[in-house]
């Protein structure tokens, strides 16, 4: 069967052409991540740029001692980040290959029912088209690998010495790295034509030669019950998108997309000509006979349709949930941030000083301090000393910001509300904790924490306040002055909160500071000013987040819509040979196919409409509440793009063939057929 099938895939080139660049594209990606991945692994930090930290053990294991790297010496943020390409590509490519492979078999159902028809077996239709699915596999894996590792070294130089990778990053051994991209890129071949060789050996040699044109009405009821599934397995990590989930709201607005579009691509066939009925009432209403004629294909050929809108719906519900979510996130993040700061006035640290603390001799704070309090109408100034310090666990070492506080000053100039402790407790070897960090390690009022300091000095810190989270404005941790001042000596404060006098107007405090702060590299600007520039900086991370994660994807996805609309149209030209018998024209061909690849379209947009603006809404929900007069920031532009590019791609990719078809084809062609 293996001869067979190698055949049967040099006879139908063009049909297989798609699922061999789809897969090329997904292993290429998979490969890239995987030996980017390796090049972060296999980085070796210069000497004195870690910490070694010691751990006690874990259910009996012994202490062991780990090397814990200092801020800007490692490029754990581009793991992290590779790590979600990879998972994203690979869930883009098991489902691209599945859609495209169930497209090649019903479009081969008059061969396999001739198959049959002459004696091969059920097991034999099965095992021949699972040898297709190699045979296409193995030749794209191996193109893909090798397309990543000449690519490796290209996106190892565009990463290196970034906010992401701050380091240098020399490409590592890639054998394990691309053999594992291979293995997984035919693993998910196998996997997503697993489905399609089980229906191709349920054709009858009967059935099939009847039905050749025309697909079955129903879907079996394994596939319904996957994807009932798949849809209530979505719906319980939708009812988990809430408030008290905290940071895992966001990765469960990223994730919850992926179980939705496997349960709508599984339910396709049922639901894409329902709802292929209602959007082709005001489509017929128009155009008569090409839209009554796009409705009935759509509606008469259920999976092929499924197949079509399968790629437009799961990049438009991944990339709509990904970039509404990060804005609304933004929108919290700016909301925090304008809640958090109650003093009126701040003063940014010169970028030289802020950027590198810890460096110098002197200390360049006290007098940017006393420059500050020596201008008429200040009255308190709020300048924590912020530093680093590895919190430990039994079993882990991470690195913390944290921050020294006056706590005479800094409650009035940010809002640190207590939500369990007491803050006027903090004195001596004390901390106070976010509410976010006490749930998830689990904390409570009166635990100590072990921490490491970056001068190499150990403490345990008990906990006295766990505080409302003010990401943004407040520190995770939150220690004594005099305590950060003992461990960072020469650390500078990156911005000090500015308390005016009563009855002085904080315009005039501001003209002020611009006056005595001259040439000392320190801005002063209304708080206003300063909480619109961080939401900026957090947008502008949030834009650079999306690039890095759906720009491959979506490439990937577009390639994917424009393979199956071709598949689709090259399989078609026995119909539209017959159509022209029938005293079509080609130009109404055309709008037939012009109108029914936009109906497709409409409805797979409609499905990733409908689950974006849901996991929108929860994640706004989540991320705002307890927050007032958050503004609503919806991306208009980019979800727009993504709406109209699958569109454009996908009246294009149907057209284009079947222009060439209607040119080289004639009525007198289907007698021959």
């Amino acid at each position: 069967m293996f001869f067979l099938s190698r055949q049967t895939v040099r006879r139908h080139r063009s049909l297989y052409a798609g699922s061999f660049v789809a897969l090329a594209v997904g292993v290429f990606l998979l490969g890239l991540a995987a030996t980017a991945t390796a090049a972060t692994i296999a980085y070796d930090a210069p000497p004195g740029s870690s910490i070694p930290v010691s751990l006690p053990g874990y259910d009996g294991e012994p202490a062991r001692t780990v090397d814990v790297p200092l801020s800007g010496e490692d490029a754990s943020g581009l793991q992290v980040v590779l790590s979600m390409v990879g998972v994203i590509s690979g869930f883009i490519t098991i489902f691209v290959i599945a859609s495209t492979f169930a497209f090649a078999v019903a479009a081969r159902r008059r061969e396999i029912g001739l198959l049959r028809l002459i004696g091969a077996t059920p097991g034999q239709i099965r095992r021949m088209v699972l040898g297709e699915a190699l045979v296409v596999a193995f030749a794209a894996s191996a193109t893909g690998t090798v397309l990543a590792q000449l690519a490796t070294p290209l996106l190892l130089a565009k990463a290196s010495y970034t906010e992401l990778a701050p380091v240098k990053l020399e490409p590592a051994s890639p054998w394990l790295p691309l053999a594992i991209a291979m293995g997984a890129g035919m693993v998910v071949a196998m996997l997503g034509a697993r489905s399609a060789a089980r229906r191709a050996g349920k054709v009858g040699a009967v059935d099939a030669l009847r039905e050749a044109a025309l697909e079955p009405p129903r879907i079996g009821p394994v596939r319904i019950g996957f994807g009932v599934l798949f849809l209530a397995g979505g719906i319980v990590l939708l009812s988990l998108i809430r408030p008290s989930s905290g940071e895992a709201a966001a990765p469960l607005a990223m994730f919850t997309p992926m179980l939705l579009v496997i349960a709508l691509t599984l339910l396709a066939p049922l639901v894409v000509p329902w709802i292929g009925r209602l959007w082709a009432i005001p489509l017929v209403a128009w155009t008569r006979v090409s839209g009554r004629l796009a409705r009935s294909n759509v509606v008469a050929a259920p999976r092929r349709s499924a197949s079509l809108a399968a790629p437009i719906l799961g990049i438009s519900a991944i990339a709509g949930s990904m970039v509404l979510s990060l804005s609304f996130v933004a929108d919290a993040a700016a909301a925090t941030i304008r809640d958090s700061v109650l003093a009126p006035i701040v003063v940014t640290a010169p970028a030289e000083e802020s950027a590198s603390p810890a460096a110098g001799s002197g200390r360049p704070d006290r007098e940017l301090r006393e420059r500050i309090l020596q201008t008429p109408g200040v009255a308190a100034v709020d300048g924590s000393i912020p530093l680093r310090l590895i919190r430990t666990d039994s079993d882990s070492a991470e690195l913390e910001d944290a921050e020294g506080i006056d706590l005479t000053v800094a409650p009035k100039a940010r809002r640190m509300t207590a939500v369990e402790g007491d803050l006027s407790k903090l004195a001596g070897k004390t901390v106070a904790i976010g509410k976010e960090m006490a749930g998830f390690e689990q904390y409570e009022v009166g635990d100590e924490i072990p921490v490491t300091y970056t001068d190499r000095s150990t403490d345990r810190l008990k906990i006295v306040a766990i505080l409302a989270d003010a990401f943004g404005v407040n520190a995770s941790l939150i220690i004594p002055e005099d305590l950060a001042r003992a461990h960072a000596p020469n650390a500078q404060p990156a911005q000090w909160f500015v308390l005016p006098a009563d009855g002085v107007s904080p315009d005039s405090v501001v003209a002020g500071l611009d006056q005595n702060l001259a040439g000392s590299g320190a801005d002063a600007v209304p708080a206003a000013v300063w909480e619109a520039a961080q939401d900026e900086g957090v947008r502008q991370g949030n834009q650079l987040g999306l690039i890095l994660l759906l720009g491959p994807a979506a490439l990937y996805s577009a390639i994917a819509i424009v393979n199956t609309l071709l598949m689709g149209s090259l399989q078609r030209g026995h119909e539209f040979v017959t159509s022209r018998l029938l005293g079509a024209t080609p130009a109404q061909i055309r709008r037939m196919v012009l109108w029914e690849s936009t109906l497709v379209g409409v409805v797979a947009l409609s499905l990733g409409t409908a689950i974006t603006v849901t996991v929108g809404i929860l994640i706004r929900h989540a991320m705002t509440d307890g927050l007032a007069d958050v503004a609503v920031t919806v991306p208009w532009g980019p979800l727009l793009g993504i709406a109209g590019t699958c569109l454009v791609l996908a009246v294009g990719a149907a057209l284009a063939p079947t222009a060439v078809i209607l040119r080289h084809s004639h009525p007198s062609a289907a007698a021959a057929e």
